[in-house]
């Protein structure tokens, strides 16, 4: 047996060089080749070699990358954005349908506080102080604007132009016809003014 265990051992030996030779050749050739191939310069034509070639392609795809990225932040910030205001404003419809509601409120109090009727005159402005502590807590606010405060176009509209009955109200606010309210920091109704000429 020992004949034959050392037979196999040479056999084993012989194909374990040859697998080897065969491992070093390969190396060698991929050696040669990549010397081969960093030896290369560029072509007449101005082409490039491969491996410069592949460096410029993958700048591209990196550069690629780095803008895409960049776009995905930019969208996921206004996307979060958005929704944060639409969060912000989902009740302004609701809010906007309330306010001739307030309006009919204000009146009412009004023709109350003449009629002289103490208690009736109560009643309704407890009922009134309710929804109007209710709408601010959602978010709804008044916006306060009083005679001779300046006409600003951008957040008052005016109705008409009336004489000015003192020199001090000219371009100035007369009266406030309706009221205007913010749900938030946008203008739900601007206020309807009649301003002095």
């Amino acid at each position: 047996m020992s004949r034959k265990e050392d037979k196999l051992k040479d056999e084993n030996n012989d194909l374990k060089d040859q697998v080897e030779e065969a491992i070093d050749n390969a190396i060698d050739e991929v050696d040669e080749n990549d010397e081969s191939t960093q030896k290369q310069t560029s072509t007449k034509d101005g082409e490039f070699t491969e491996e410069e070639q592949l460096k410029e392609d993958l700048q591209k795809e990196k550069d690629k990358f780095l803008r895409l990225f960049a776009e995905f932040e930019n969208y996921k910030r206004r996307t979060s954005k958005e929704r944060l205001e639409l969060f912000k404003t989902a009740n302004q419809e609701v809010m906007t349908a309330m306010l001739p509601v307030m309006d009919d409120f204000d009146r009412a109090l009004n023709e109350l506080k003449k009629s002289g009727d103490e208690n009736l005159l109560k009643g309704i402005e407890l009922i009134h102080n309710k929804l109007k502590e209710t709408l601010k807590a959602k978010g709804l606010e008044r916006m306060e604007v009083e005679q001779g405060s300046d006409f600003d176009s951008e957040i008052h509209e005016a109705i008409t132009q009336v004489p000015a009955p003192s020199d001090e109200l000219k371009g100035k606010i007369v009266d406030v016809v309706e009221p205007g309210y913010k749900l938030g920091e946008r203008i739900i109704r601007f206020p309807k003014v009649v301003t002095g000429k």
